[in-house]
């Protein structure tokens, strides 16, 4: 099976670079030169455009930042839909707007081209690794057809109904990752200003019901008030505003990610848009008083 990837940022290019090792033949394409560094070594052939790539493979994943960006390489100029022949499956892999999913779906289904949703949960250590989970919408067969790919990325890969569905799914990942971020942030901070020893203190929650993913992978970020990036505030940001719309056409109300969403537009606006998102603890720690 003929690989192609559309989108080689800190995520897909670390997720081109498992499916290469898995022994996959992989053509590549990113909009911004010098994103490929390493990925030739390992037999990736980069193409000029998106239309040369989907023109050179069978399932083509797209994993680039937002609605607007995946309807351009999939329909602009040069786009996938350019090249992609009748048969062929494209794998969104994005993060983006579930009602945009499906009427990229239908336009691609014009031209004989199949497409399923399938974002991501796990990061970029989960990308590296080839851990991710992932969440899947679209036609179960084509699922099947995809799945030795996507297990060359992931370890958990859910189908969740029709296209769309995985885009919906991940929208419920944000928000409860929101809730899990600023919980952990204000115990951080409650740690603290009352003088205890957060070290210890992680260790002892670590064994209860406050244990998280977040707890143990980002609790000492926001100790340090350092935070590296693993998965960049701004984009958990858009996320959150995709699940807030989501939110308003389903009838849903959110009062938490609201919240989280509207800290996050603050930092965003004061430079910190590239931190990782546990940096929401650069928010709770400035208005308790322990500085920027």
């Amino acid at each position: 099976m003929r690989v192609g990837f559309v989108g080689l940022g800190t995520m897909g290019g670390a997720m081109a670079a498992n499916v290469a090792r898995a022994g996959f033949a992989v053509t590549a394409w990113n909009r911004s030169p010098g994103r490929a560094a390493g990925l030739a070594e390992l037999g990736i052939e980069l193409a000029h455009t998106a239309s040369a790539v989907a023109a050179a493979a069978d399932v083509i994943v797209t994993i680039v930042s937002d609605t607007p960006d995946v309807e351009a390489v999939l329909f602009g100029p040069d786009g996938v839909a350019a090249g992609a022949a009748p048969g062929s499956l494209v794998v969104d892999m994005s993060t983006i707007s579930p009602s945009a999913t499906r009427d990229f779906a239908e336009r691609l289904a014009a031209g004989g081209v199949a497409m399923l949703d399938a974002p991501v949960s796990g990061g970029s250590e989960g990308a590296r690794k080839g851990s991710l989970s992932i969440f899947v919408g679209g036609d179960a067969a084509q699922l099947e057809r995809a799945r030795p790919v996507l297990a060359a990325m992931g370890t958990t890969i859910t189908h969740l109904g029709p296209i769309g569905s995985g885009q919906a799914a991940k929208a419920v990942n944000q928000v409860i990752l929101a809730g899990a971020y600023l919980g952990v942030a204000e115990g951080i901070v409650l740690a603290l200003k009352a003088g205890l020893d957060v070290e210890a203190l992680v260790a002892a929650l670590s064994g209860g019901a406050a244990q998280s993913w977040v707890l143990s992978n980002r609790s000492g970020r926001m100790l340090a008030n350092d935070y590296p990036l693993g998965f960049k505030l701004s984009l958990h940001r858009k996320d959150l505003g995709i699940a807030l719309q989501l939110a308003r056409e389903t009838g849903a109300t959110l009062p938490v990610s609201a919240l989280a969403e509207a800290i996050e537009a603050g930092l965003i606006g004061r430079g910190h848009g590239d931190d990782d998102v546990s940096a929401l603890a650069r928010a709770i720690r400035q208005l308790s008083g322990l500085g920027d």
